[in-house]
C-alpha cells in the first residue's frame, strides 16, 4: 500500500516535471517573439483575450502565462487593464490541456511513443551548435514525460483508487450542498499542493471515470481547481511591486466571481453541459447509472472538459465588459501608498530572476530606463547648482548631487547583482550579449553620478576661494548644459526603444558632436581671454574650464550608453 502511494506521488511528479519542461522549453523557443506578441496584441479587450488564449495554448500552462503577465506588469511592459484581459484569455486557453488529456491520454497509449521521443529529444539536447535545438529537445522530452507520467498516473490510480480504498469519499457524496463544498475544497487543496491545474484535472478525470464520484462532484472539483490555480500567481506577485500584486489578485477576483455565480445556478449549468454532450451523441453525464453504457467513459471525459471550457468561456464573456470595474477593485485592495524619496530603490526588479531569461532581461531593461531618468534628475540638480546665486540653495543642490552619486552607486550594484543571477541560468547567445551591454550601460550611468558630484566639488572649491562665475560664464555653461540635455534626451529615447526597433543612434551621435563642438568653442574662448583680456580672472577661469571638461566627459558617458544599447542587437 505504501509503495503504491509513493508510486502514485512519483507519477504525479513525473507528470508535473514533464509539463514544466514542456512549458519552459516552449517559452525559451518563443523568446522575444512571445514578449513582442504579448506587448503588441493588447490594444483592446478582444485582442487581450485572444493573446491570453494563444500564449497559453502555446506554452500549455495558464499558471506560466499568468506569472508571465504579472512579470510584464512588474516590469512596466503591460498596464493592469491589459493584463486582466490577457489573464481572462489564459483561463480559456488552459482548457486545451484538458482536451488533450481526454482525447489522447485515454483513447491512445501515448507512452508507447514517448520513449522514442525521449531518445530524439536527448539527441537534440546534446547539440553544441544551436541553442534552439537544445530548447526543441527540451520540449520533446517534456512532452514525452508528460504522457508517461499521465499513463503511469492512470495505471497506478487504477490499482490504488478503488471503491474499497476510497470508501470514505463515498460517504461524502450524498451530503447535498455539503458534498459540493467538500469536493470543491479538496480540489483547491490539490491544485495548491501540485501548483498545477492540469494535474488536478487529470485526477478529476480518473476519479470520475472509475466511478468513485458522480459527475456533479467532478464539476464541483473543476470549480475548486479554478480557484486553486490563482494561488501560484499571488505567490509570484508577493515579491513584486504594487501593480504586480494587483494583477495577481485580478485573477483571483475573476475566478471566484465565476465560481460563485455558477454555484448559484449549478443544476441548470450541469443540465447545459449534459445537453451539449448529448449533441455529440453521448449519454447525459447527469444520468444516475452509466455502468452498462459503452460510451460512459467518453461521455464523462468529454463532460469534464466541456464543463471546464464552458465555465471559463461564459465567465469571461460576462466579465469582459467589467474590466475597468475589476481594475478599480484591485486598486482598492492594494491602494497606492504615498512614499517619500524612494529613488534609491528598484522599481521593476523584485526578488530573483523570472521564469525565463527573456522576462528577466525585460525587467532589467525597464529598471535601466528608470535608472536613466534618475540620472537625468541628477543633471537637473547640477544645472540648478551652476545657476543659483543663493548660497543656501547652492549648498542644498550640492548635497543632492552627492545623494544622487550614492543612488547611482547603489542602483548599479543591485542591477549588476540581478544580472549576475540571470547569467547563471541557461541563456541564449543573444541574451548573453544583452547582459554584457547592460553591464556597460549601468557602469556609464554610475559614472554620470560621479561626474555630477565632481562638478559639485569644483563649484564648492571655487566658492571657498571667494570666486564666482559671472553671468557671462554662467551663460556659456548653460550653452554646454543645453547640448548635454539634448544628449540625455537622445539617450533615454534610445533606451526606451525595443531591441528590434533600434537600428541606429544618429540622434545620440549628433548630440555628442554638439557637446564636443561646444566644449571646443568654450575652451578656445577661455584661452583667448587668458591671453588678451586683462580683466579675466585666471583662477576663476581654471574652475570654469574644469567644469566644462567634466561636462564633456559626461557627454562621453552618455554616447557610450547608446552605443552599448545598439551593441545588444549584435
Amino acid at each position: 500500500m505504501i509503495l503504491q502511494i509513493l508510486t502514485l506521488l512519483g507519477s504525479v511528479t513525473l507528470f508535473l516535471f514533464g509539463l514544466s519542461l514542456l512549458s519552459g522549453g516552449l517559452q525559451k523557443v518563443a523568446g522575444d517573439g512571445l514578449r513582442a506578441f504579448l506587448a503588441s496584441m493588447t490594444s483592446n479587450p478582444a485582442k487581450q483575450i485572444v493573446t491570453g488564449i494563444g500564449v497559453t495554448a502555446v506554452i500549455q500552462s495558464s499558471t506560466a502565462t499568468t506569472i508571465m503577465v504579472v512579470s510584464f506588469v512588474n516590469a512596466g511592459l503591460l498596464v493592469l487593464g491589459q493584463a486582466i484581459g490577457v489573464i481572462m484569455g489564459a483561463n480559456i486557453g488552459t482548457t486545451i490541456t484538458s482536451w488533450i488529456m481526454a482525447v489522447f491520454g485515454f483513447s491512445f497509449n501515448m507512452a508507447d511513443f514517448a520513449y522514442p521521443l525521449i531518445l530524439f529529444g536527448f539527441i537534440l539536447r546534446q547539440s553544441k551548435k544551436s541553442q534552439q535545438r537544445k530548447d526543441l529537445g527540451e520540449i520533446i522530452i517534456g512532452f514525452a514525460l508528460f504522457f508517461i507520467g499521465f499513463a503511469s498516473l492512470r495505471a497506478t490510480a487504477g490499482n490504488l483508487i478503488s471503491p474499497e480504498n476510497l470508501s470514505f469519499l463515498k460517504s461524502w457524496t450524498d451530503l447535498g450542498v455539503g458534498s459540493i463544498a467538500i469536493f470543491l475544497l479538496i480540489s483547491i487543496i490539490l491544485t495548491v499542493c501540485f501548483q498545477s491545474s492540469a494535474a488536478t484535472m487529470a485526477i478529476i478525470m480518473i476519479l470520475v471515470t472509475t466511478g468513485i464520484m458522480p459527475f456533479k462532484l467532478a464539476a464541483a472539483m473543476i470549480l475548486g481547481e479554478n480557484i486553486g490555480t490563482t494561488i501560484a500567481a499571488n505567490i509570484a506577485a508577493s515579491v513584486g511591486n504594487i501593480n504586480a500584486r494587483r494583477t495577481a489578485i485580478s485573477h483571483t477576483i475573476i475566478n471566484i466571481f465565476g465560481v460563485v455565480w455558477v454555484l448559484c445556478v449549478f443544476p441548470l449549468f450541469l443540465k447545459l453541459v449534459g445537453y451539449i454532450v448529448g449533441l455529440l451523441g453521448l449519454p447525459d453525464p447527469n444520468t444516475a447509472d452509466l455502468t452498462n453504457d459503452p460510451n460512459a467513459t467518453t461521455s464523462l471525459l468529454y463532460s469534464v472538459c466541456t464543463m471546464h471550457t464552458l465555465f471559463n468561456v461564459v465567465n469571461i464573456l460576462v466579465l469582459v465588459w467589467f474590466i475597468p470595474t475589476i481594475e478599480k477593485m484591485c486598486c482598492a485592495i492594494f491602494p497606492s501608498r504615498e512614499r517619500g524619496d524612494d529613488t534609491a530603490t528598484l522599481k521593476y526588479i523584485q526578488g530573483g530572476p523570472l521564469s525565463t531569461a527573456e522576462l528577466s532581461l525585460a525587467a532589467a531593461k525597464q529598471e535601466i530606463i528608470n535608472f536613466s531618468s534618475i540620472c537625468y534628475k541628477g543633471f537637473q540638480h547640477l544645472r540648478a547648482a551652476i545657476n543659483t546665486k543663493n548660497q543656501e540653495e547652492f549648498e542644498s543642490e550640492c548635497k543632492k548631487l552627492v545623494r544622487y552619486e550614492e543612488i547611482t552607486d547603489k542602483l548599479e550594484l543591485e542591477i549588476a547583482s540581478y544580472l549576475n543571477e540571470v547569467s547563471r541560468g541557461e541563456i541564449s547567445r543573444r541574451s548573453s550579449s544583452r547582459i554584457r551591454g547592460m553591464y556597460r550601460i549601468i557602469g556609464e550611468m554610475e559614472s554620470l553620478g560621479d561626474s555630477g558630484e565632481s562638478i559639485s566639488r569644483i563649484l564648492q572649491r571655487c566658492r571657498v576661494h571667494g570666486k564666482t562665475f559671472d553671468d557671462v560664464l554662467v551663460g556659456k555653461l548653460n550653452r554646454m548644459l543645453d547640448c548635454l540635455e539634448e544628449a540625455y534626451k537622445a539617450m533615454m529615447e534610445n533606451l526606451k526603444k525595443p531591441y528590434t526597433e533600434l537600428h541606429d543612434i544618429e540622434n545620440a551621435k549628433d548630440a555628442e558632436y554638439n557637446v564636443n563642438e561646444c566644449r571646443n568653442i568654450l575652451r578656445e574662448e577661455h584661452l583667448v581671454n587668458i591671453e588678451q583680456n586683462p580683466n579675466y580672472d585666471y583662477q576663476t577661469g581654471v574652475f570654469y574650464i574644469d567644469v566644462v571638461v567634466e561636462l564633456e566627459t559626461m557627454g562621453d558617458f552618455i554616447i557610450n550608453i547608446s552605443e552599448a544599447q545598439l551593441s545588444e542587437n549584435e
